[in-house]
């Protein structure tokens, strides 16, 4: 079920829909390669990305379902960005402060920060149930980040220009009608090639196991139990550019201890 109401976009400026040569524009300069990032994960989907004088948050949620049992993630942040209008990711009403909310693909300018929406199919039948997803990519903290959301589709050769090669990369892959699979996620990481791949959209205990129709990030870390995977005892995670690997891709897993009801 879609929501239309009270989600809004104010402020940003907004570059072109879509455009392959914008995508160079993203590009980090020599003086943010020593830049860091802190990750905060608020479950599901929805992260905090705190870096380079902005925060920017991703995905609220309101808590059903597959978010029953997470704290709703009602932080201060400069910039709202949402994936979908559904309940598990684009709930961005009632956030202290008065943030900038994205929820459509295109080209955004704010406050000096260039970010693109790019959009993905929410389900396996062309968008037909589930609608558009929007994949996030920008640069922050001298970082370059994709968020995909609750993609569901294949990244296609025009997706994966707009998407670039990221830094840091959080792909879904738990599975069910809206996102990847396991080994779509797998699938997914192996086109973006990131330095640091986080997983979300996975089952944990916050769920109601009752309306949550995913598999835990266990069936995926199988599937790449041969790479570097640490799981981390922490939903924050600082990321410094310095510290990213010369090549290939580690994959780390963020805590978070939902308040079970």
């Amino acid at each position: 079920m879609k929501r239309r109401q009270l989600i809004r976009y104010v402020g940003a400026s907004a570059i072109a829909a879509t455009g392959i040569p914008l995508a160079s524009r993203f590009q980090p300069t020599s003086a943010q390669s020593n830049g860091s990032l802190m990750v905060q994960y608020l479950g599901h989907t929805s992260f905090l990305y705190t870096g380079g004088g902005l925060r920017i948050l991703a995905n609220p949620f309101r808590t059903i379902g597959c978010t029953a049992g997470y704290r709703l993630p009602k932080v201060e942040a400069d910039l709202v960005i949402i994936s979908s209008q559904m309940w598990d990711e684009g709930a961005a009403e009632n956030l202290p402060g008065n943030p900038k909310v994205l929820y459509e693909p295109g080209v955004y300018e704010i406050k000096g920060l260039r970010i693109q929406g790019v959009g993905i199919d929410h389900d396996r039948k062309g968008g037909r149930r589930f609608g558009t997803n929007v994949a996030w990519r920008w640069t922050q903290g001298g970082l370059r980040i994709v968020h995909l959301g609750g993609a569901a589709a294949p990244i296609g050769i025009e997706q994966k220009i707009l998407l670039g090669s990221p830094d840091i990369a959080m792909i879904p892959v738990g599975g069910g009608p809206k996102a990847y699979r396991p080994d779509e996620g797998k699938q997914a990481m192996e086109v973006l090639k990131p330095k640091v791949m986080i997983p979300t959209h996975y089952l944990t205990e916050a769920a109601d196991k009752d309306a949550c129709d995913l598999s835990s990030v266990d069936s995926f870390l199988e599937l790449v139990k041969d790479m570097n995977i640490r799981q981390i005892n922490d939903n924050k995670l600082l990321i410094k550019f310095q510290d990213l690997p010369k090549e290939g891709t580690v994959v780390r897993v963020l805590s978070y201890k939902p308040v079970l009801r």
